[in-house]
């Protein structure tokens, strides 16, 4: 009979699900709740024994367990179609919605911290595909059924209440069908549901068991004190401290299991489960965390950082996996260091985003505008949504194990923050700084909005495209020059001019020649007429003219173009403004206006035709300006707007970094930061949205007679103020007159998003009116090298302006993350990945169903699909955080871009599970008795191996250390993956404790002991969640003092590990080198388990010596019977394959009586005839007249790759025929 182990505890899901599954075994099974006897290696539980003799007839895990018995109940599909849907939905309880449901539950509990709206987002999706379905899959209840309500089953008993429930209609229907069912009656009795979200006691009773004897519970007792010594071995009462019992062992039950063995493979869902709650609970990442007091000066400094506070909106990608892997790395490292550490975290209201986001659900589902509404209406319904969804990448930001300090979480729209940016532009309007003016602005007519240059994407056509535009039911034609004329005043004669966007000649002032073009100095002084009014333009001369671009003349519209109005201002020309902020025609001729912009540009063209002044059009590359967020053709509009004066503040930003008191890393970025910074122009700030910062101005009207009004672009009639009644004063005081007789109209606008980053730094601390010297100035800025103007430079020049302070002393800029082949990332690629799906794989299915609910035309999903199934064939395989950081870290390297190839992610995956395995087979080794010495330190007794072992470890620690204060991230990825991988594993755990004696045995498990415990610290700030896994198994130097966790344990420092030998390197690299020839040459001759005699012979007797020195290794790493050093005059024994090592030795390996010579050397007459034959037909290939002209470049390299591969192949063979000759 098959033997099931569940835990007694009667909220641990995982086991509920598998007694819910054993109902449908169809056989009988003893259930019992105690440990599997520890012959079966203590499996976590649950755990099916379906044979006590056969260890490998033990099932363990909740997902193993349930199919198991699942199946043989036919509840997992009745064919390979609906046997996958259940693979998803098991997959989706897994991944999903038991994080969200333990994240909303255990708080209850006196646990982690709560994701109410990540658990009803997630509900919302199973409420959606339930709509249908009366189950998850097919008309019975399944394996796919079960997981999802035991993974909803705590959320349903304590968190959802009526309401919740009203809204996952299906959800509940679902749910309350599945419960009722006998078979989950028999196991949950009556579930009674979530009336009001309270804090719980979970009770600890058995579930479905009998009543235990008196000498099971003796039994139990006797077990339970030998678990809490092994505990307290561990450590692990730190945790117990600070954790309510009950809620504790739950927890720990279900996911921070360190006491049981590990698993045979790593799995990055078991490793990642639970240790960021934990951590979070112990306030690790608090910069008080050990410290009395922030006040008191830490001798070991203080690092600060803010994140880059990603869009309220957002939806984490790979760009912020990359800023987020770095930026975590690097605070890990600073508090491993034992410096007072803070990483800020923070959100952006994004103004325009939001926006468009709200206006689009609102439309979408209850048929309103944000105008329906009205302005306080609406700002209510933003932060209605904000507090639904706003806090979705902050979950995605935990689930990347960002060690951020969540208690200081700032929302640029909190009070505080508000504050700050109030009194930013109080301050600045007061100083001069900003000020009122008339300007071009990148106009959005969809947004109704001006929009910043970040926002608008440069679209660039290489000839006549037709673009889809937001109100335009056909697509518009761009990308072509229209040529027309202008008949000059008084003559026949004509100008004639070119322009990509035909329609604004309405709004023409003038016409522009070079000064030195002779084709135009009789034209000084001229007129020419405008066609459809009765409009003069006068024919001006500008340098900036080409007049070698078309005819040499230009028309100049100075109200709708950024070069004419410039050429406006120095020839003092009208600016006349033919768009409303629509879009339609004003100031024009009929039948022009209120006229559609692009309707206007096929009625002007043909009013051209019909006058004959139309010339031709031609095809044109350009680039068009569109809105990143409606997708509307941005127009350049007159405006009257708010401008912060940035040549003074960006002299003193560019300064900075000139003195040296400012460090942008890289420093090829410094060109850029002079161009930019010494040519700047003044920053317009208003926007014309609702959603955000209101302007702080009001316009001022005077009700008295001898004050004349003022215009709206008169900076003079503006005043700001704190408050509308200290801007009455001041607007008082500056006309003279009596507050009652000032009436102020408060600008609608808003203020530009990066207004309020640009404070960001100090503003989250409480500026005007908290101190700052804790943690401002900053430490350092850490960012992508493509927001250096628009955030971190204007960071800078407020910091420097409004605190007399650099915002932080260093700028590290990583690069740009593009895909595989160096694609930007693009949804219509279908390039575009979430670093989720990374981490816990996707199908391809499921990468073509997020396409779906993208904005993407049919055509562009299609193309996007290709993409997808081009280089995702197979879906993206679970890959785990931990190697999508330790990719992302070793990616750096690339320069500015990285092209990230999601294969190597997943060799990363692979080298965890080296790891895992390596820890697992060490701990075997050093025993369940190992005690570690106090200290990490050499004993006098260590043999030649561990000595170059510790001096490696010892050169790891160096590189490390070099590289985190150098931002060499792939230098250090390196550095570890080396350490751990081709240093520890491949050569001293194959070769430690062979043929040691005991007392050398003891020296080699410390030596042992230190490798794994500093090598897992080495790792933890890129690795910080197998680290911590492996690191929590390992036993304690000083159990009572050392801390409880990896993430606050000291990163190894220089000066602790002393020990590097280069003499020691040198010659265990000289070892190697004989060892790989070895290898080689018993690959060559097919010896995979017979073990030959290795003679070698060396140039001297030091090398000699030395060989001596290190037989035992060389014998062990190379699998020979044995290692016999000879000198340059000693004979070789015949029937030897040899090989040259290196110049001072050869390797001679024994092959007589080992092998079937006759049998091997027909192997290799035939393998040379089949070579020849390859090369032949090759050379014939290559030696064909059309060769190098027909076939690819690409081809070409393969073909002589494959020939050269070829040729050194026979060239072994020949080489081993030889020496079979000598045999026989």
């Amino acid at each position: 009979m098959a033997t099931l182990y569940v835990s007694p505890h009667p909220d641990d899901f995982r086991s509920l699900l598998a007694l819910i599954a054993a109902e449908f075994y169809p056989s009988s099974l003893n259930i019992i709740t105690e440990d599997p006897p520890a012959s079966l290696n203590a499996w976590s539980r649950p755990a099916v024994v379906l044979d006590a003799s056969e260890s490998d007839s033990v099932l363990s895990g909740a997902t193993a367990v349930s199919w198991y018995l699942a199946s043989q109940g036919k509840r997992t599909g009745l064919d390979t179609k609906q046997q996958s849907q259940v693979w998803q939905w098991l997959s989706f309880a897994d991944n999903e919605l038991t994080p969200v449901s333990c994240a909303v539950v255990f708080p209850l509990m006196g646990m982690m911290g709560s994701s109410r709206a990540e658990l009803m987002r997630v509900l919302k999706v199973l409420d959606k595909a339930l709509e249908p379905r009366t189950y998850l899959v097919g008309q019975i209840i399944t394996l796919a059924d079960l997981a999802v309500a035991a993974a909803v089953l705590l959320p349903f008993k304590y968190v959802l209440e009526p309401a919740d429930r009203k809204v996952l209609i299906n959800v509940t229907r679902w749910f309350t069908t599945c419960i009722n069912q006998p078979r989950f009656l028999k196991v949950l009795g009556k579930i009674t549901l979530c009336e009001k979200m309270v804090p719980v006691t979970p009770k600890t009773k058995a579930v479905a068991t009998a009543v235990k004897t008196e000498a099971q519970l003796k039994k139990e007792a006797k077990k339970k004190e030998k678990l809490e010594k092994f505990q307290q071995k561990k450590d692990m009462e730190a945790k117990k401290k600070t954790q309510p019992t009950s809620t504790l062992s739950l927890f720990f039950l279900l996911f921070t299991d360190v006491i049981s063995p590990l698993p045979d493979s790593y799995s990055p869902h078991y490793v990642e489960a639970a240790w960021y709650p934990w951590w979070e609970k112990q306030g690790f990442f608090k910069p008080e965390y050990g410290r009395k007091s922030l006040a008191e000066q830490n001798p070991r400094g203080t690092f600060m950082m803010c994140i880059p506070p990603p869009n309220v909106t957002g939806s984490l990608h790979l760009g912020h996996a990359l800023t987020n892997a770095i930026q975590d790395c690097l605070t890990r490292w600073h508090r491993m260091r034992g410096e007072t550490t803070l990483w800020n975290p923070g959100c952006d209201h994004a103004g325009i985003a939001t926006q468009v986001v709200v206006e689009k659900k609102l439309m979408r589902e209850r048929g309103v505008s944000r105008h329906d509404l009205g302005r306080e209406n609406f700002i209510q319904e933003v932060w209605k949504w904000k507090n639904e969804k706003g806090d979705r990448i902050y979950h995605q930001l935990k689930k990347l194990g960002s060690s951020l300090d969540w208690d200081r979480a700032c929302f640029t729209m909190d009070p505080k923050l508000s504050y700050a940016v109030q009194e930013a532009f109080v301050r600045m309007h007061e100083e001069g700084v900003i000020y009122r003016s008339k300007r071009l602005v990148n106009w959005s007519c969809t947004l109704n909005s001006a929009i910043s240059d970040i926002e608008v994407d440069k679209k660039e056509l290489t000839g006549r495209t037709l673009l889809p535009v937001p109100g335009y039911k056909e697509k518009v034609e761009f990308g072509v020059l229209v040529s027309f004329a202008y008949k000059v005043d008084g003559s026949d004669e004509e100008v004639i001019v070119a322009t990509t966007r035909v329609e604004t000649m309405l709004g023409d002032s003038a016409v522009a020649v070079h000064p030195a073009d002779p084709r135009y100095q009789h034209l000084k002084g001229k007129m020419v007429l405008h066609p459809f009014c009765d409009r003069k333009m006068p024919v001006v001369f500008d340098d900036f003219v080409d007049m070698n671009f078309g005819t040499g003349a230009v028309k100049i519209t100075p109200a709708h173009d950024h070069n004419d109005y410039e050429v406006g201002e120095r020839h003092n020309l009208a600016f006349i403004n033919i768009l409303d902020e629509n879009g339609l025609l004003i100031n024009v001729p009929p039948p022009f206006l209120g006229m559609k912009r692009f309707e206007a540009r096929k009625a002007v063209l043909q009013a051209l035709k019909d006058r004959g002044q139309f010339k031709e059009i031609k095809d044109n590359p350009m680039v068009v300006p569109v809105c990143s967020r409606s997708k509307d053709v941005v127009e350049p509009l007159l405006k009257p707007q708010w401008y912060v004066s940035c040549t003074d503040m960006g002299k003193a930003a560019a300064d900075a970094v000139r003195e040296g008191r400012l460090k942008i890393i890289p420093d090829h970025h410094h060109k850029t930061w002079y161009n930019w910074l010494d040519n700047i122009r003044d920053w317009c700030i208003s926007r014309q949205l609702w959603w955000g910062h209101r302007i702080p101005a009001y316009f001022v009207t005077v009700n008295d007679a001898s004050v004349k009004p003022g215009e709206d672009m008169d900076g003079h009639y503006w005043v700001s103020g704190r408050t509308e009644e200290a801007a009455k004063e001041k607007a008082a005081k500056r006309f003279n007159v009596s507050a009652d007789k000032i009436t102020l109209r408060q600008d609608e606008d808003v203020l530009d998003t990066w207004f309020s980053s640009g404070i960001f730094p100090f503003s989250i601390f409480g500026w005007p009116n908290e101190d700052l010297n804790v943690f401002y100035p900053g430490t350092l800025l850490e960012t992508g090298h493509d927001i250096l103007f628009f955030w971190v430079a204007r960071m800078v020049m407020m910091g420097l302006k409004l605190t007399g302070k650099l915002p932080f002393k260093e700028v590290y800029l990583h690069a740009v993350v593009r895909d595989a082949h160096g694609r930007k990332m693009s949804k219509s690629l279908g390039n575009v990945i979430d670093p989720l799906d990374v981490i816990t794989g996707i199908s391809l299915e499921g990468l073509h169903a997020q396409l779906k609910d993208s904005n993407l035309d049919p055509v562009e999903v299609e193309k996007a699909k290709q993409g997808q199934k081009s280089d995702y064939p197979n879906g993206i395989p679970e890959c785990g955080t931990d190697a999508l950081r330790f990719a992302l870290c070793a990616y750096t390297s690339q320069g500015r871009d990285i092209n990230l190839d999601v294969n190597r992610i997943l060799g990363y995956r692979h080298f965890c599970n080296k790891l895992w395995n390596a820890v697992k087979f060490a701990m075997k080794t050093l025993g369940d008795n190992f005690v570690p010495s106090e200290k990490a330190q050499l004993c006098g007794e260590e043999s030649v191996t561990d000595r170059w072992i510790l001096s490696r470890l010892s050169a790891a620690v160096a590189l490390c250390d070099a590289g985190f204060k150098a931002y060499d991230f792939p230098g250090i990825t390196t550095t570890i993956y080396n350490f751990w991988l081709y240093e520890l594993c491949d050569v001293y755990l194959v070769g430690s404790l062979n043929g040691s004696s005991q007392k050398q045995a003891l020296v080699c498990r410390q030596t042992l002991y230190t490798c794994l415990e500093v090598g897992l610290r080495l790792l933890s700030p890129i690795m910080p969640f197998v680290g911590e896994e492996l690191y929590q198994r390992l036993p304690r130097r000083r159990p009572q003092s050392d801390p409880p966790s990896i993430s606050v344990t000291s990163y190894p420092e220089t000066n602790e590990f002393c020990w590097h030998s280069e003499e020691v390197d040198r010659d265990m690299d000289f070892v190697m080198t004989v060892v790989k020839t070895i290898r080689s040459l018993r690959a060559d001759y097919n010896l995979t388990k017979t073990r030959a005699d290795c003679y070698l012979q060396c140039i001297d007797s030091s090398t000699a010596s030395l060989v001596q020195k290190y037989s035992l290794q060389v014998q062990t790493l190379s699998y020979s019977q044995a290692v016999i050093p000879l000198t340059a005059n000693q004979p070789v024994p015949e029937g030897c394959a040899v090989a040259i090592a290196s110049d001072r030795c050869t390797v001679n390996l024994m092959l007589k009586g080992l092998i079937d010579v006759e049998k091997e050397m027909a192997k290799l007459v035939t393998k040379k005839g089949d070579l020849e034959k390859q090369m032949e037909k090759l050379k014939e290939k290559m030696a064909k007249s059309d060769y190098k002209e027909k076939v690819p470049v690409k081809v070409q390299e393969q073909d002589a790759e494959k020939l050269r591969q070829s040729q050194t192949e026979l060239e072994k063979v020949n080489e081993a025929m030889e020496n079979f000759r000598k045999m026989m």
